[in-house]
């Protein structure tokens, strides 16, 4: 299927590897130039080599911390009016709530919430004016089944989620949708970091962890990048005009509920 996207311009936030260069992957490969973010300069600098040698495509690669007023005037700079934009930060780190200071709350708030809303209102007004715009925020199965260890995670993130059920419907008849993307299990950095933290606090392997977290997912694994890209990039596309506010879990079917 033709996505309907080639030549339009898209900004991917956290985007060097795991989900968010899945996306950056998927978008390029329809034709799209991508502006891919990260704070690593030499890991962006290596995936944006890599993403043109694959697609073909347009990358400009933008070293920065997406989560401070300088970051996204570099990231909005490089791409001034995107017509996509894919927001995602790497999650905060798992533990205890009894642990947690305010400092820690107020930068999972920054990263998770704050920012993707200030990205958002930076860019949602061009696209109206084009008559088109696709957002997509990365955010968490959390949101629908909180994990215990992720707390500052659940937090944020269903904070987000609240923002956009509000917001998306206004920019609707404007061809301009706002979804979330909710990942579950996928094998990346993050899922190894929350295995290590279920490991210590049940005293097991992380190999039994990984193990027990597959067998609970009726698809029998963890999913690939690629896979939640493909996603993503349906979401970007011209045929989900009509798809707004949504939030899509994308977990193999480890969510157990009906709604």
């Amino acid at each position: 299927m033709d996505l309907g996207i080639a030549g339009r311009r898209a900004l991917v936030c956290a985007s060097s590897k795991g989900l968010g260069r899945g996306c950056a992957e998927a978008l390029a490969a329809e034709g799209v130039e991508v502006t891919i973010l990260a704070r690593s300069r030499d890991a962006l600098e290596r995936t944006a080599e890599e993403i043109r040698a694959k697609t073909g495509a347009k990358i400009i690669a933008v070293a920065c911390d997406i989560t401070t007023p300088e970051g996204r005037t570099a990231a909005l700079a490089a791409c001034p009016e995107p017509d996509i934009l894919v927001n995602n930060a790497g999650g905060p780190s798992p533990g205890d709530f009894r642990d947690w200071e305010r400092e820690d709350w107020i930068a999972a708030l920054d990263s998770n919430m704050l920012t993707p809303i200030e990205l958002i209102r930076q860019t949602i007004d061009s696209m109206v004016a084009r008559g088109f715009g696709r957002i997509v925020n990365i955010t968490s199965s959390s949101v629908k089944a909180p994990i215990e260890v992720l707390g500052l995670s659940n937090g944020a993130r269903s904070g987000l989620t609240g923002f956009v059920a509000g917001a998306a419907r206004r920019f609707a008849s404007h061809n301009v949708t706002i979804n979330n993307l909710l990942p579950g299990a996928f094998d990346t950095d993050r899922i190894r970091k929350v295995n290590e933290a279920v490991a210590a606090k049940n005293q097991i392997s992380i190999e039994e962890v990984r193990a027990q977290r597959q067998k609970s997912i009726p698809a029998g694994r963890y999913g690939q990048p690629d896979e939640f890209g493909a996603a993503c990039a349906f979401l970007c596309s011209a045929h989900a005009g009509y798809i707004t506010g949504q939030n899509w879990l994308v977990d193999g079917g480890a969510y157990p509920g009906t709604f």
